[in-house]
């Protein structure tokens, strides 16, 4: 039912990447320790830097594992639209860690750097785990690039438009997150090198400054992403009219004259419509055709709830 433009339907694929968080989690760890102690060891800003943003990438992973889990659990009496909004909360939660435990504490270090400089040496150590924690980080952003790839490819769109507009919050942070680190490897890269050749610390300083700039971007993007969805995020005139087209293709309804679609999490939809159903019948066979088509629709995997109800002769179709 939904799977167009917009979003695929959840695939049985999904909860594997559970297991990617996980992969990246623990890699995280372990490039957090070998920064933090290149960093004490070496003095250099841009490695204080780097291992702030692998903590705070560190913590956020612990916040998708969550908002996965949480976002998961099927609807209550509590909840009838279900958790699936869950998952944006507790990715507000991470991005706000990115921005704060990895943006602030790498620009106001590299302001103190240029303020006050400390020595640095043991640069061959710095260049290693550098070296190390890229290719740590870049086999964890291959597997969420093949999943973004996945889902773009289902849908015929740019792997980048699928990232920034899908409902799926968490690929959204595993992807940027793991392609800021890179990004922002390439910058400590860039500033320890022009400390070493120049002996001045500004470059590796200015370095720290720029990867907290990188990550205060990214931080900014996600946080008004998971905004977006957890106000009411509109979905595009593509998806309307896919969902429209195959309503009426796979029942007996005639027309549509209202559409109410809205995002309850990720890649679930809720469902309102006013149709005409096809023929003249009784009421209370009319009845139970709505309901069975309402349960029909809860069926798929991209639906959370659907309600229908019966449209009047005066109201207009909807163009699709």
């Amino acid at each position: 039912m939904t799977r167009s433009v917009q979003d695929p339907a959840p695939q049985k694929k999904r909860p594997q990447f559970s297991a990617t968080v996980v992969l990246a989690f623990c890699m995280n760890v372990v490039v957090a320790l070998a920064k933090t102690a290149a960093a004490l060891l070496t003095g250099s800003a841009s490695m204080v830097a780097e291992s702030a943003h692998s903590w705070a990438d560190t913590g956020n992973q612990i916040f998708l594992l969550i908002a996965e889990r949480k976002s998961a659990r099927p609807r209550d009496a509590a909840h009838p639209m279900g958790y699936g909004r869950e998952a944006y909360v507790w990715s507000m939660f991470a991005a706000f860690g990115l921005f704060t435990a990895g943006a602030a504490v790498s620009i106001m270090h590299g302001v103190q750097q240029l303020l006050t400089p400390e020595p640095a040496g043991d640069f061959t150590l710095a260049y290693v785990v550098l070296a190390a924690a890229f290719v740590l980080e870049g086999t964890s952003f291959l597997q969420a690039l093949r999943q973004a790839r996945g889902d773009a490819r289902e849908q015929g769109r740019a792997v980048l438009d699928q990232v920034l507009n899908s409902s799926d919050t968490t690929t959204r942070a595993v992807f940027a997150e793991d392609g800021a680190a890179l990004a922002g490897l390439v910058l400590a890269f860039a500033g320890i090198l022009a400390r070493q050749l120049t002996g001045s610390p500004v470059p590796d300083a200015v370095g720290s400054i720029l990867v907290g700039v990188l990550l205060g971007i990214i931080a900014v993007v996600l946080i008004q992403k998971n905004r977006r969805f957890l106000v009411g995020q509109a979905v595009t005139a593509e998806l309307r009219k896919s969902v429209a087209r195959q309503l009426m293709a796979g029942t007996d309804i005639a027309r549509i004259t209202y559409l109410h679609l809205e995002f309850v999490g990720p890649r679930k939809l809720y469902l309102v419509a006013a149709v005409d159903l096809a023929g003249n019948r009784p009421e209370s066979e009319v009845a139970q055709s709505l309901r069975a088509i309402e349960r029909g629709l809860e069926n798929h995997p991209g639906i959370e709830e659907a309600v229908l109800t019966l449209a009047t002769a005066d109201e207009p179709s909807l163009p699709f």
